[in-house]
């Protein structure tokens, strides 16, 4: 489940304080009135002058359509200021919370906008086959080849056609712990799948409480955490192909790695030496609240709960979480300290349009310079929340220090990123018998005929 729900026009490689120097001097340049026709000094026309490639767009409108809303909403608006002062184009950010349904009746009904903010390629593939998106410009394709790479460009690839550049990015191989905890015990972090076992094992044994806690309820999508612990297991046990094999359903959904990968999963969550601290037995991870899963951690009852990089704004208001604080999460490991595998999710930006305007405003956004002001924005207005895995990201701008991780483990040069599997998936399998049986899993069900009835429901 996505949790969220990647230039070649010469632009300015700023730091935090340039930007926020480029959006004061754009705005001064022409009085707030969006004209963008100078007046300004010579410091507005310099930093203007970076967005000269662009060309005049003055009266030009563009219409932006996300389900992203108030208050991550506003980021975004800031974001685009500097090329709305600069080149004179009107930016019209429009979000709605249905977004994910409204945008395929727009489309099919002929009144897309002109950019919509796609959260899942799924969605993406379903949007290509209206006829409605357009291809995307050769500048946006040049951009992620040097900022992002064929990983991120694939998940915006539909038959072989690039579409959608992408934006955003969260990171979902995490695992949540307290760094005061470890200090106290002398417990390491794990850099190694056999390590995490042996620390779960360690836990279970010296300190006296269960080493694991876990939630899986979430109303009518009941079950999603554990196919993301799932994915994060086929990406290990079979490495990134066959992950896009299962994925794809070009090898079956019960065949052996995922087989594997979820009866490894079971050596963590249907463990009755492992879980669930602070809940009860195993079959409470099934009632349990997602929301609600980690924050045993706070009061000593587990010490470790695998969750996306979003979990953190569960934690109540005013706790420390930092590398030395109360919480904070470490990379769940691959097999070896040199596997790199992440799972995550994020945000493709396609175009139903193809005018000047609009491509102008696609290759601005496929760039390191809006990737620096939108962090910029989103650390200004919402204490951070949002980071990317473009490769020119200034990590400098970044203060919250779950950010600033999940930055690091996206942009390390060995990562190997592949996209929450589910939501790619087709709906009657990724959203529904994986999530339902899932949950039979947990209370009970076998892994042979969890698997089975997932691979029976594809369509």
């Amino acid at each position: 489940m996505n949790g969220m729900r990647k230039r070649r026009y010469t632009l300015v490689a700023a730091s935090a304080a340039t930007l926020a120097l480029v959006l004061t001097a754009c705005s001064s340049n022409d009085g707030g009135d969006g004209d963008g026709d100078g007046g300004g000094g010579s410091t507005a026309s310099a930093d203007c002058a970076a967005y000269e490639s662009y060309g005049d767009l003055k009266g030009k409108t563009i219409t932006i359509y996300a389900g992203i809303v108030d208050p991550e909403d506003q980021p975004y608006k800031d974001s685009f200021v500097p090329f709305e002062e600069c080149t004179g184009a009107k930016v019209d950010y429009q979000a709605d919370k249905q977004f994910e349904q409204q945008i395929l009746v727009r489309a099919q009904a002929g009144n897309p906008p002109d950019i919509a903010i796609v959260p899942q390629p799924g969605l993406l593939a379903q949007l290509v086959a209206t006829g409605t998106v357009k291809e995307a410009p050769a500048g946006v394709a040049a951009n992620v080849d040097e900022f992002w790479g064929e990983d991120w460009k694939a998940l915006g690839t539909v038959d072989g056609t690039f579409y959608a550049a992408p934006s955003g990015a969260s990171v979902k191989s995490l695992v949540w712990y307290s760094p005061q905890e470890f200090e106290s015990n002398g417990w390491k972090v794990p850099t190694t799948l056999d390590e995490l076992k042996t620390l779960s094992d360690t836990i279970a044994a010296d300190s006296g409480h269960k080493p694991w806690c876990a939630g899986i309820a979430s109303d009518a999508a009941t079950g999603w955490p554990v196919t993301d612990w799932m994915e994060d297991f086929v990406l290990r046990e079979g490495g990134a192909d066959v992950y896009d094999q299962w994925v794809s359903h070009e090898i079956p959904f019960n065949s052996e790695v995922p087989t594997k990968a979820l009866d490894g999963v079971g050596e963590y969550l249907k463990n009755p030496e492992y879980v669930n601290g602070g809940f009860g037995d195993v079959s409470s991870i099934a009632t349990t609240a997602f929301q609600d899963g980690g924050l045993p951690i706070l009061d000593g009852q587990c010490s470790l709960h695998r969750m996306a990089s979003f979990y953190a704004a569960n934690f109540p208001q005013g706790t420390d979480i930092s590398e030395n604080g109360q919480i904070f999460a470490f990379y769940l490991p691959g097999k070896t300290t040199s596997d790199k595998p992440v799972l995550g999710a994020g945000e493709f930006v396609t175009a139903f349009a193809d005018r000047p305007e609009v491509q102008a405003l696609l290759e601005f956004w496929s760039t390191d310079t809006w990737a620096n002001l939108k962090a910029q924005a989103s650390v200004d207005r919402t204490n951070g929340g949002w980071i990317t895995a473009n490769k020119g990201l200034d990590a400098s701008i970044l203060t919250n220090p779950i950010d600033k991780l999940s930055a690091d483990i996206l942009l390390d040069p060995n990562a190997v990123f592949r996209f929450d599997g589910s939501d790619m998936m087709p709906a009657a399998v990724g959203s529904n018998a994986f999530w339902k049986e899932a949950t039979s899993w947990i209370t009970g069900q076998s892994t042979k005929d969890t698997l089975d009835k997932i691979e029976a429901a594809w369509p």
